[in-house]
């Protein structure tokens, strides 16, 4: 009768008739495909962050050179190695009428006599910029814009301004009041809009230093502006942000063939995103491995017990041989048990696996600015979880299948008694 019935519905009965078997096979599959599912969604969830963290902070490059002006800039700022950039022209300007903030020490003598751009001690630092939100403190969070808004390079074609507040509320400014900025030789003077005010913490020095030395008085416009007030366009710096480690070294190259080697220097600064990025990868290589090692593992354990399960029904496929049988369907059956177990355990894997894995990828991603990255469950992720658990299936019912049925009936049948 047994080999007379269909070797899918002698699964069935096999499954059906062996089951504590069954339900161990069952909870095996279960914890093997919540493993591969969990190590899965950590993959993806730590390729997400690492992707952010690249976008958001980037590797440093700051290019200083005698021949940087503002064309050069631009080419470097084309480059598609750069995500982003900030060219920096630095001066000094004498605002008429504008007070500017000053500390308590009394001046030294002569010291009004010191000129920088041929504007004396009472000229206030401006820096022509392309992004305000670019420069190093506003984007670690050291100022922060307390009215108003930021310099951004929509605003290169406009004469904006942004003061830090106590120079506003010396000079009874706020945001949409003009202020009118002097060349260095006062010969060109144009008016500014006040767009913005930010905080700095940095406070006013008790010693006496000259107004543009004191944080208060350090001034924002756009590069376009600042360079049109007679400024010129040589610039200080161009401050760009690379996709990673590699990319800034082709970007500081590409900046001495634009510049040429002498008189250039690049400075990259890649700390913050080793500090960021480096964890994430290293979190995804751990569970890349995890996969591996569960696969591996559950494969080798599915496959002993497969075996000795195989072993302890010699008489069986040995009767069944012995009637005719044929070792493919034999060989199917033991196939058709395992992926019947199978296919349930991990359709409830994927249902346990986002709830089971949540905890593991708080404790083990770095925390990110935007809050806890979510664990995000796709079709592919269970496709490929599916396909994997049933590849164990396979490899560990055949192999071990394999190795019995070749033998001939009455080796089966003698070797069971």
């Amino acid at each position: 009768m047994l080999c007379g019935m269909n070797f899918v519905k002698r699964a069935a009965h096999s499954l059906a008739a062996r089951k504590g078997r069954t339900a161990m096979l069952l909870g095996i599959f279960l914890v093997i495909g919540v493993l591969l599912l969990g190590s899965s969604l950590l993959r993806g969830a730590t390729a997400r962050q690492e992707a952010d963290a690249q976008r958001r902070i980037g590797v440093d490059v700051t290019v200083r050179g005698d021949g940087l002006t503002t064309d050069t800039a631009a080419a470097l700022g084309g480059s598609p190695l750069v995500e982003r950039y900030n060219p920096i022209l630095r001066g000094t300007t004498a605002p008429p009428g504008l007070d500017p903030v000053t500390s308590d020490a009394p001046e030294p003598a002569g010291a009004g006599d010191d000129a920088r751009d041929g504007v004396g001690g009472d000229g206030l630092a401006l820096s022509g910029i392309r992004d305000s939100g670019l420069l190093p403190d506003f984007a670690r969070g050291r100022m922060e814009l307390v009215a108003g808004r930021g310099i951004t390079a929509h605003d290169a074609d406009h004469q904006v301004l942004l003061l830090e507040e106590r120079l506003a509320e010396r000079n009874g400014l706020r945001v949409g009041d003009t202020v009118e900025l002097a060349s260095p030789d006062g010969a060109v003077r144009t008016s500014f809009e006040i767009i913005g005010l930010y905080r700095t913490p940095l406070p006013t020095p008790a010693a006496w230093v000259p107004p543009r030395d004191i944080p208060a008085n350090q001034l924002y416009a756009p590069l376009p502006a600042v360079s049109a007030l007679g400024f010129g366009s040589a610039l200080d710096e161009v401050a760009l942000t690379a996709g990673s480690p590699d990319a800034a070294r082709e970007l500081a190259a590409l900046a001495e063939e634009l510049l040429g080697p002498d008189g250039f220097r690049a400075d990259v600064n890649d700390k913050a995103y080793r500090e960021q990025v480096e964890p994430l990868q290293r979190v995804g290589v751990l569970a890349g491995v995890f996969g591996w090692l569960t696969s591996l593992g559950g494969a080798a354990v599915l496959g002993l017990i497969v075996t000795l399960e195989i072993r302890s029904r010699r008489a069986e496929l040995g009767m069944l041989l012995s009637l005719g049988e044929r070792k493919w369907k034999l060989l199917g059956q033991h196939t058709a048990e395992a992926v019947a177990v199978a296919v349930p355990a991990l359709a409830l894997a994927a249902a346990l696996g986002l709830v089971l894995a949540r905890p593991a990828g708080e404790a083990l991603l770095p925390p990110s600015p935007d809050g806890p990255t979510p664990l995000l469950m796709t079709a592919g992720d269970v496709g490929s979880v599916a396909a994997i658990g049933l590849g164990i299936a396979l490899a560990a019912t055949v192999l071990p299948g394999a190795a019995i049925v070749r033998l001939h009936p009455r080796s089966l049948l003698t070797h069971s008694e």
